[in-house]
């Protein structure tokens, strides 16, 4: 095992040992995008697809990079449920799973939104998930609608 799986299995699994069990409060999500490769609107299944690792490339061919709030915050909390339809545990289970098989690459995780925003804004191809509309950045449409 390469010392970049050991780090991201320390990691996410360091997320299962610290995910708090307390339900998270009902919190609008909005996904943003660099502008660089992620398409302006997406529908829901395009989303899921995209976030769970199951779209790698960008219609112009460019990486698919995914930038998500701890699954110990609230936002990261709200995410798992509404996006993945998974409890935290098991979207870190999830992923860890997928990275272990070579399948797709690990999602970048932040404990803050600002953090997550400066990161979007800087990489391209990344898109993330925020609580609120970014101040600089773009939005992405989901089925025609700015927040889930």
């Amino acid at each position: 095992m390469t010392w970049v799986y050991r780090l991201l299995f320390n990691a996410l699994l360091l997320g299962l040992w610290c995910h708090s069990p307390a339900r998270a409060q009902e919190t609008s999500l909005v996904v943003i995008g660099n502008g660089k490769g992620v398409p302006t609107e997406m529908n829901m299944a395009q989303l899921k697809a995209t976030l769970r690792g199951e779209k790698l490339r960008w219609p112009d061919g460019s990486k698919v990079t995914i930038a998500l709030l701890k699954s110990n915050t609230p936002i990261g909390t709200t995410t798992s449920r509404k996006i993945y339809n998974m409890s935290a545990n098991e979207l870190n289970k999830y992923w860890l799973a997928l990275v272990f098989q070579g399948k797709a690459d690990a999602p970048n995780f932040f404990t803050s939104e600002a953090e997550l925003e400066e990161f979007v804004a800087q990489t391209n191809g990344a898109i993330g998930v925020v609580s609120r509309p970014p101040t600089s950045g773009r939005t992405i449409l989901i089925d025609g609608k700015k927040t889930l």
